[in-house]
C-alpha cells in the first residue's frame, strides 16, 4: 500500500520534471546571443591562427593567405589578424544569427503541426458520441 502511495507520488513530480525539460528544449534561441557567440568565437579563431602562424614561421605566408579571397584587406600579418578578426565575428554573426532564425521557425512549424494533431486525434470520435 506504502508503495503505491510512493509511486503515486512521484509519477506526477516525473511528470512535471519531463515538462521542465522539454519546454526547455524547445525554447527559442535567441538570435543576437548566439550570432554574438559564434562572432566572437570566430574571430579569436581567425586571431590566434594568424598570430599562431606568425610567430612560428612568418616567412611562409601557409594556406591563411587564401583568407583574404573571402576577407578583402585580410594578410599574414598582425594587423591582418585584426581584420579577419573583424570578418571573422562578421562572419560568425551572421551565420549564428541564422542557425537561430531557422532553429525557431522549424520549431514553431513543428508545434503547430503536432498541437493540430493532437486536436485532430481528441476530437476524431466526437461523432461517434452524438
Amino acid at each position: 500500500m506504502l508503495d503505491r502511495m510512493t509511486h503515486a507520488n512521484e509519477t506526477p513530480r516525473a511528470e512535471q520534471e519531463l515538462e521542465e525539460e522539454l519546454a526547455l528544449a524547445f525554447t527559442p534561441l535567441h538570435k543576437r546571443c548566439l550570432g554574438v557567440a559564434v562572432g566572437v568565437t570566430l574571430a579569436l579563431v581567425v586571431a590566434l591562427a594568424t598570430v599562431v602562424h606568425l610567430l612560428r614561421s612568418p616567412d611562409e605566408p601557409f594556406p591563411l593567405v587564401l583568407l583574404a579571397q573571402y576577407m578583402p584587406g585580410y594578410s599574414v600579418s598582425p594587423l591582418g589578424a585584426l581584420i579577419g578578426a573583424g570578418w571573422g565575428f562578421f562572419s560568425g554573426f551572421v551565420i549564428g544569427w541564422f542557425f537561430a532564425f531557422a532553429r525557431n521557425v522549424v520549431l514553431a512549424i513543428a508545434k503547430v503541426v503536432l498541437q493540430a494533431k493532437a486536436e485532430l486525434a481528441e476530437s476524431r470520435g466526437f461523432l461517434d458520441h452524438i
